[in-house]
């Protein structure tokens, strides 16, 4: 039988510390080339944005209510786009606000104030006088600002949502991928046989990979200084 290379044995702490580490670095890796295969794992979450843009929008471009140009499917591809390029969650909802508001028309107030909960017929004459640029009302001032409020709050839910799903699955799938890989390199290094014990510390470190990767060289200086001191009081 083929012995391993090296064993836990031979290494001293922070050498572990660093190559479970360095197996999570290599996992996030793998990951985030997925985005490059349509988008991969950053699709996780845009059903959240489209949910909530889709109440707002209506979803035929060629149906009533949208005579805007910006439909729901030209929203939903620039917003899509967004996403997937990584731009700040802040930005993005200012964009996806802006888009939504652009498309306030008279053919659809009544479907957006239904959205957000406000006035249909005073959102209907906010829309007539945005298209004219006459000046609007107190109250339609203030059937208005609810709107931008209900708006935006839905939209940071929204996103809110969206990013703590594709984060959580990111995270979930790095997990899977450094335990496959961990026992993958176990198995070639035990000359292609695994026990029960190898098995379980393979899987003990693909699970331990993907959260100590961000910290590992830290965790690892400070297992050596911690060494260093505790020869030295032995001294």
């Amino acid at each position: 039988m083929i012995q391993p290379a090296f064993t836990a044995s031979k290494l001293d702490l922070s050498q572990i510390v660093l190559a479970i580490g360095a197996l999570g670095t290599a996992a996030y890796g793998v990951v985030d080339v997925s985005k490059s295969l349509g988008g991969g794992i950053s699709n996780r979450g845009l059903g959240d944005i489209k949910k909530v843009i889709s109440k707002f929008l209506p979803g035929d471009p060629s149906a009533k209510g949208s005579a805007s140009a910006l439909a729901l499917p030209s929203v939903l591809s620039t917003l899509r786009a967004n996403w997937l390029n990584g731009m700040a969650l802040g930005d993005q909802k200012s964009i996806a606000k802006a888009l939504i508001k652009l498309n306030l028309t008279r053919s659809n107030a009544t479907v957006m104030a239904m959205a957000a909960g406000v006035d249909e017929t005073v959102l209907t004459r906010v829309a007539e006088k945005i298209a004219t640029g006459a000046p609007l009302t107190p109250a339609e001032t203030d059937v208005y600002g609810r709107f931008d409020l209900v708006l935006t709050a839905q939209l940071d839910e929204g996103y809110q949502r969206g990013d703590q799903r594709y984060r959580n699955s990111a995270k979930l799938l790095a997990v899977a991928i450094a335990v496959l890989l961990a026992l993958l390199g176990t198995w070639s290094m035990a000359g292609c046989k695994l026990n029960s014990g190898d098995i379980l510390r393979a899987v003990l470190g693909g699970l331990l990979a993907t959260p100590l990767a961000p910290v590992a060289k830290d965790l690892a200086s400070a297992i050596q200084a911690g060494a260093k001191v505790a020869q030295s009081l032995k001294g």
